[in-house]
């Protein structure tokens, strides 16, 4: 059984090295939690101002790609699975190479999503 806390705009989520990631469009649901929008794993995430190098030679991460669990239990939005804090993801750059998980960190008070 896999638990985590619903990730909504009141959460921080940056990449591992301190780039801002965020939904490219907004989320593409209308649900909220605590009015705040809430994103599902189809949503595309972008990274921005990571410093990331490789041997002196920028190297940014430029976009998050999310793994949740799809079992039957899972809590969907239109069909897609929700992001929970506990959710799989790796940020990649712009060639497609993986460079580690994002960092998801609370900002206010958190709705808590169990199943």
């Amino acid at each position: 059984m896999l638990s985590g806390n619903l990730i909504s705009t009141g959460f921080a989520i940056s990449c591992p090295h301190g780039g801002r990631v965020t939904p490219a469009s907004g989320t593409a649901s209308g649900v909220r939690i605590d009015g705040l929008p809430v994103p599902a794993a189809t949503d595309t995430f972008t990274v921005t101002g990571c410093r990331h190098t490789v041997d002196r030679v920028p190297y940014p991460c430029v976009t998050v790609r999310w793994t949740p669990d799809h079992g039957d239990d899972c809590v969907r939005i239109d069909g897609s699975p929700v992001l929970l804090d506990s959710t799989s993801a790796l940020c990649f750059s712009a060639a497609l190479v993986p460079q580690g998980p994002p960092v998801v960190t609370p900002l206010s008070r958190r709705g808590v999503c169990a199943r």
